[in-house]
């Protein structure tokens, strides 16, 4: 019942089990191994790692996945590159190299999108959100997949110029800074409007806006520049009668309503953003899906675990688009028991 569950969910059709999906757990391979008892490791080959996670998301029924297409391997051709920390199992992921194009804020604010990344190949891009979502589903028909765009704006900025240059440039000028956010928007939109042409029924659209204690920028910049271009992009995607999943890392609290008045759908979040304000206003007319956190599970006794289950089923159990979620993934450091005592506590709370 795992397609049926998450789309009744997305729909405001409550169903008897309150669905869920988890984040990075697919690549925690002491878990994966621990539920379905195959053995894999970071240096498996890929085909092998990719069976074993699908084997777990089948076995722990997952009703929802995550999945956007549009990254910042668009901006592959002049953007920074900021290394990236350990974090996968094996640290396979971790990157020294930084390097950043931009050497004054002033580039910055005067960057042509359209002139450095080029246009949108309607029909190439259309191709490709379809097979990304047609792949899903044939490797996961059990639950309602997805396709999207990573980069809507903020994040946007955050790939090509990196966090220094950014906040540089946003300081140096906040008028120039929201024209600059005008021009992106002028450049990402034909992927919005080609993404309302795909086959996807359900689409993620993903902008990591804040960070962990709300805004990075005066709220009224937002208000001025990055939600009146939201509606731009989301407009075709209503249009064409998409359901909008909406995702920001940290606290997004202060525009749940912004988001709600653009046309977003569901939300999705940390454990940051209060999700009981969103189950209070928007329960009977939004999905929403979080918003557990991870530290607990990384840290905390079996006890806490269960109190913090406990807790997001108080908020969202009784509100039809409710799916339960670690909200700020489940990393490869996590014990094992952990993880499987979380999963243990939610099936035991799942039904309404």
């Amino acid at each position: 019942m795992s397609f049926e569950d998450g789309w009744a969910a997305i729909h405001l059709e409550m169903p008897r089990r309150v669905p869920h999906t988890e984040y990075s757990v697919e690549g925690h391979w002491e878990v994966v191994k621990a539920v379905t008892g195959i053995e894999v490791t970071p240096q498996s080959p890929p085909e092998e790692q990719a069976k074993a996670s699908r084997a777990l998301v089948k076995t722990w029924n997952f009703d929802f996945g995550w999945s956007t297409l549009v990254s910042g391997d668009l901006f592959a051709s002049y953007k920074t590159d900021m290394g990236h920390a350990e974090y996968a199992a094996g640290g396979v992921d971790r990157r020294d190299t930084i390097y950043c194009p931009f050497k004054t804020p002033e580039e910055v604010l005067n960057l042509d999108f359209l002139a450095t990344y080029g246009p949108c190949d309607r029909a190439e891009w259309k191709k490709r959100f379809d097979e990304h979502y047609q792949k899903a589903c044939q490797d996961v028909p059990e639950r309602v997949n997805m396709t999207g765009i990573y980069v809507t704006l903020i994040s946007g900025f955050v790939d090509i110029f990196g966090w220094d240059m950014l906040l540089l440039a946003a300081g140096t000028d906040q008028a120039a800074f929201g024209k600059l956010a005008n021009r992106y928007a002028d450049f990402i939109l034909p992927y919005f409007e080609t993404l309302a042409e795909a086959e996807a029924p359900v689409v993620m659209i993903h902008d990591d806006m804040v960070w962990s204690a709300g805004p990075i920028f005066s709220p009224k910049w937002y208000r001025q520049y990055v939600f009146p271009n939201f509606k731009r992009y989301f407009d075709p995607l209503r249009q064409a009668g998409k359901k909008i999943m909406f995702t920001s890392d940290g606290d997004y609290t202060q525009f749940i309503d912004d988001l709600a008045a653009c046309g977003v759908d569901g939300f999705v979040m940390e454990p940051m953003t209060d999700m009981g304000y969103i189950a209070e206003k928007y329960g009977k007319t939004h999905s929403f899906i979080g918003n557990a956190d991870t530290r607990i599970l990384l840290n905390g006794s079996k006890a806490e675990i269960r109190a913090e289950v406990e807790r997001c089923m108080a908020i969202g159990k009784h509100h039809p688009g409710f799916f339960l979620a670690v909200g700020n993934h489940i990393p490869a450091n996590t014990p094992v028991e952990s993880v499987l005592y979380y999963m243990q506590v939610y099936e035991e709370m799942s039904q309404r």
